[in-house]
């Protein structure tokens, strides 16, 4: 579990238990609108920090040949397609930590494992799209600090 010192008046230097091991949880959002064929950056963090989870959805393009892309620290850890997700039966939770989704019109990416994994310089989550008529893309990133 990880502690952290509080800053409080009334129990300066004194640790706090984060839940699970996780302190500051917060949401960071990218958006692309339109998506036109290219690579984008959705976000783009810097460490240290804890990555919890992602999700991106895309709206419209007939081919679903748009790649979501996770890199950690420079390190490629997902570059999925959305057919490729769709097509290889990613589409129940499962431990490799990728699921798809589809709805009415949208299709949703999600990007999570049962532990958090660290990024001690930089997480960057982009997509490249290789499709024509992508309206929006938007991509969603959990976080934790150490």
């Amino acid at each position: 579990m990880a502690t952290k010192k509080q800053t409080t008046k009334d129990t300066a230097s004194e640790p706090v238990r984060c839940s699970g091991g996780v302190c500051d949880p917060r949401r960071t959002q990218g958006l692309k609108a339109p998506a036109p064929k290219g690579t984008h950056t959705l976000v783009n963090l810097t460490g240290p920090g804890l990555f919890l989870s992602a999700n991106v959805t895309k709206q419209g393009g007939p081919t679903d040949l748009t790649f979501v892309i996770l890199e950690i620290d420079g390190r490629n850890v997902v570059n999925f397609s959305f057919a490729a997700a769709r097509n290889v039966g990613l589409t129940q939770a499962n431990p490799y930590g990728i699921q798809y989704l589809s709805g009415a019109g949208v299709e949703s990416f999600a990007i999570g494992w049962p532990s958090p994994l660290v990024f001690k310089k930089s997480l960057k989550l982009s997509v490249t799209v290789n499709e024509t008529d992508v309206v929006q893309i938007v991509g969603n990133v959990v976080t934790g600090s150490l």
